[in-house]
């Protein structure tokens, strides 16, 4: 599995309107919370911060969100704020939203 925390990518999606058209830097992968009745309680939600992890948890979906913190041109670094995007409005996982279920 390539890396994936730390990789920066641009966002697409018109959940987070402040959030598009810029560089984001992945900080972590919340597995399957973009599931619609996600239990984030239960055995099949995890907040993974480490790309080992993440391989043995089976990798990105098109059910996960990904906490990202976003570029501050202005100030020459990235926020200290996150968002949570889904994992498919990311130029670098958009390939999984035409996916049935599978992963990256």
């Amino acid at each position: 599995m390539n890396k994936v925390i730390g990789t920066v990518t641009t966002y697409h999606g018109d959940e987070h309107p402040y959030l598009r058209g810029h560089q984001v830097r992945i900080v972590a992968v919340l597995k399957n919370a973009a599931k619609p009745d996600i239990d984030v309680d239960g055995p099949d939600y995890a907040i993974l911060s480490d790309d080992e992890d993440l391989a043995r948890a089976g990798g990105v979906t098109r059910h996960d969100r990904i906490e990202v913190q976003p570029w501050i041109e202005r100030e020459d670094r990235f926020s200290f704020v996150t968002s949570d995007p889904r994992a498919v409005d990311l130029a670098c996982f958009a390939s999984l939203a035409g996916k049935g279920g599978g992963g990256a």
